[in-house]
């Protein structure tokens, strides 16, 4: 019989206080519509030219202060992004 390393005999005991179920993956939830002020910002999309990069975020109307929300890396991203926040015009794209 082969005895067993000090680590798997941790990991088990860890494994064991928790019930024994490890959970890797989680149902995602539906994510309630967040508001944001309609008034004094607009949602933009900013771009890098160098690389292509897009961060989804709200730029202040009055002094131009962008307020970053989201990485985007595809169009999922950024469905979500407008779902979440209940956007459902264009989103304008500064770079």
């Amino acid at each position: 019989m082969i005895a067993r390393s000090a680590k798997a005999a941790c990991e088990s005991r860890w494994m064991r206080s928790q019930g024994g179920i490890v959970m890797l993956f989680r149902k995602k939830t539906k994510q309630e519509t967040v508001s944001y002020d309609r008034e004094n910002e607009k949602p933009v999309l900013k771009c890098s030219i160098c690389n292509g990069e897009q961060v989804a975020g709200f730029k202040n109307i009055q002094n131009g202060c962008f307020h970053e929300v989201m990485f985007i890396r595809n169009e999922k991203d950024l469905q979500d992004f407008k779902e979440r926040y209940g956007i459902a015009e264009e989103i304008a794209k500064e770079y």
